[in-house]
């Protein structure tokens, strides 16, 4: 049986920081079989950007590379998560993903949003070639009326895999084709109400915190 080991970190972190304590467990689910659930924040705000997206001029925005794929994120009014486990634990890569967003879904359902998770079929927004991860929708991902509440991306190392996201609490978001918890539930959502939902729903025993030792650069 796989222990899952929690981390919840309400003092935000810089977004190299962050990339490199994901990046760390994800080296660590690879090591040892464990599987870690990290809730987060970024301080000061970041724009995170996926492995293989172009580099361009940010006009001195903070901007970090994450390990995993996908489009520019802005991160700022959010609960951003990270999953790192073996891949068994869930069967397939595309498994996890739906797997993830389910358990992640049920906990906004527990604070009253109203959500659903995309079929299969990729769904484009704004354009053939989104230049944000929000603006396009992909099979398993979490929507409250039509619009991605939560956006995510996965990498795999050996058998191991780290899935990371962002879950919008407030901000302006029209531009992304994305939506907000402020929005779908008309009132302000706190990063303490929300990982708690996250804890309640994920369904498995969650030991924690993650020790440090495991955290640790090799």
């Amino acid at each position: 049986m796989i222990e899952w080991q929690i981390l919840v970190e309400p003092a935000g972190r810089p977004g190299a920081e962050n990339m490199a304590r994901d990046e760390a467990l994800l080296t660590a689910a690879a090591r040892t079989c464990g599987a870690f659930l990290r809730l987060y924040r970024f301080d000061p705000p970041c724009l995170s950007l996926g492995r293989n997206e172009p580099t361009v001029e940010r006009g001195g925005i903070a901007t970090v590379r994450r390990p995993t794929g996908g489009r520019a994120v802005w991160h700022e009014h959010e609960v951003t998560y990270a999953v790192a486990a073996p891949i068994v634990a869930f069967g397939r890569l595309r498994d996890a993903y739906r797997a993830i967003h389910g358990r992640l879904a049920a906990a906004l359902e527990s604070l009253g949003a109203d959500v659903t998770l995309a079929g299969d079929r990729p769904t484009i927004r704004l354009s053939d070639q989104p230049t944000a991860c929000f603006a396009a929708t992909v099979g398993g991902e979490v929507l409250a009326g039509g619009r991605k509440v939560i956006g995510s991306a996965q990498v795999r190392r050996g058998a191991a895999f780290l899935q990371h996201g962002s879950i919008l609490l407030d901000g302006p978001q029209e531009m992304l084709n994305a939506t907000t918890l402020r929005q779908v539930l008309r009132r302000p959502v706190t990063f303490e109400e929300v990982t708690a939902a996250i804890v309640a729903a994920w369904g498995e025993p969650l030991v924690g915190p993650a020790r440090l030792a495991l955290l640790a650069p090799r």
